[in-house]
């Protein structure tokens, strides 16, 4: 898996909606519930193009989703400087 940079990532959004994106595993999704857009990683590169992007079902988006929240919970209880 390719780890995308906390700082890039907080910067990158979902082309179509502007909604912020979550890295899973090797892709990048969408928070936006209504397009439930995936953008993949190749090489440690983020290709944030619509066309490239796929459509994730709406359990994938849940599990992804909850899966994001439990990482940030994770990283906000990290001891700062860490």
């Amino acid at each position: 898996m390719s780890s995308i940079d906390e700082e890039l990532l907080r910067m990158l959004v979902c082309p179509a909606t502007h909604a912020p994106v979550v890295q899973v595993g090797d892709w990048l999704y969408s928070t936006d519930p209504a397009t439930r857009r995936k953008y993949p990683i190749r090489d440690g590169i983020p290709v944030m193009l619509v066309d490239e992007s796929e459509e994730a079902t709406p359990d994938e988006f849940d599990r992804v989703m909850v899966q994001a929240e439990t990482q940030r919970g994770t990283e906000d209880q990290a001891p700062k400087g860490a």
